[in-house]
């Protein structure tokens, strides 16, 4: 008795796990819920989902969603191709019936491929039937006038079903709204007429067509608030006087540098000449020596010279009284 109920307990876990294997591989009861459900579909075809590793109860409460929202594109093969080509299944299936209430054309082929290309295609549903609305960061534009000004935009988008694939983003739309806005801002004559309407910043851009190429369709723009800056004018009119002044000390500096090589230029110049007077000078007594040796020169026109000199000296005295005054005694 004791020998037989080890082999009792083995065989009924051994069966245990058979059965789990068979009913794992053979989801029978996934079987009759899409049966009640009223989707066709075979047990082999369940069991050879297992087999391609591809989860059989989310294709059938996929298949189930679509049957019940009269869905009639949305089949297993395309199911299992989409899941095995890395695809969310459930999102596809959740956007179509979505979009098959709002009333949007969309087909299982173009979600796929949308839900293929990293978009979120239930989300974009939910965007066509519900605008979102885009902040713009600062803009900063200046006026003609040369004020700036800063100025906050809301953009309201919807999502545009057939441009989800290879349409530009929402930093796109951002960026040419911004792009928009200091566009018109710089076309202002004066920044006081912008405050005034600030509404035909909105007109202005809305006439570019920015949603063109992207995912989405700009249903409105608003300037939700607009400040005033810095004067740029009035900057820019200080720098460039700064700039100037900076060129006109450089430029003079320049010049008293140019003089001051120029004066010692001079100076030097006349301490050559001096030095060559002092030279030629310091030769007439030489001159006068052998003019006495060589006869040429007398005793008497010796005087005759020396007197001469006093003479010249006597008239510059008289001429230049101050320059010969005798200094007095201490």
């Amino acid at each position: 008795m004791n020998g037989i109920e080890p082999i009792a307990i083995i065989g009924m876990v051994v069966l245990g796990v058979l059965l789990l294997l068979f009913f794992y591989y053979v989801p029978f009861l996934l079987w009759i819920s899409a049966k009640v459900s009223g989707v066709n579909i075979s047990l082999i075809q369940l069991f050879l989902m297992r087999i391609r590793k591809v989860p059989p109860h989310s294709i059938v409460q996929c298949m189930i969603e679509a049957h019940k929202a009269d869905i009639k594109d949305v089949q297993r093969d395309g199911l299992e191709a989409h899941f095995l080509a890395g695809g969310h299944i459930e999102r596809v299936v959740h956007a179509l019936v979505s979009a098959s209430k709002a009333n949007i054309d969309l087909t299982f082929k173009m979600a796929t491929a949308i839900d293929l290309a990293g978009r979120d295609v239930f989300q974009a549903v939910q965007m066509s039937v519900n605008p979102k609305v885009l902040d713009t960061p600062p803009v900063t534009a200046v006026a003609k006038d040369g004020i700036q000004l800063i100025a906050k935009a809301r953009v309201t988008v919807r999502a545009n079903i057939k441009q989800l694939v290879g349409g530009a983003g929402e930093e796109t739309i951002l960026a040419r709204v911004g792009e928009g806005i200091v566009s018109s801002i710089g076309s202002s004559e004066s920044h006081k007429s912008v405050l005034e309407n600030p509404d035909s910043i909105s007109k202005l851009v809305l006439k570019k067509g920015l949603d063109a190429g992207t995912a989405f369709e700009i249903l409105s723009i608003d300037i939700a608030d607009i400040d005033i800056g810095k004067n740029i004018g009035a900057q820019l009119q200080m720098d460039q006087a700064e700039a100037d002044k900076n060129i006109a000390q450089a430029k003079a500096e320049e010049r008293r540098a140019m003089a001051v090589a120029l004066e010692q230029e001079m100076i030097a110049k006349s301490q050559e000449s001096r030095a060559k007077v002092i030279d030629a000078e310091a030769e007439v007594p030489k001159a006068m020596a052998e003019a006495f040796r060589s006869g040429n020169l007398g005793i008497m026109d010796y005087y005759k010279m020396k007197n001469i000199q006093a003479d010249t000296g006597m008239r510059d005295s008289i001429a230049k009284p101050g320059e010969h005054k005798p200094k007095k005694k201490e």
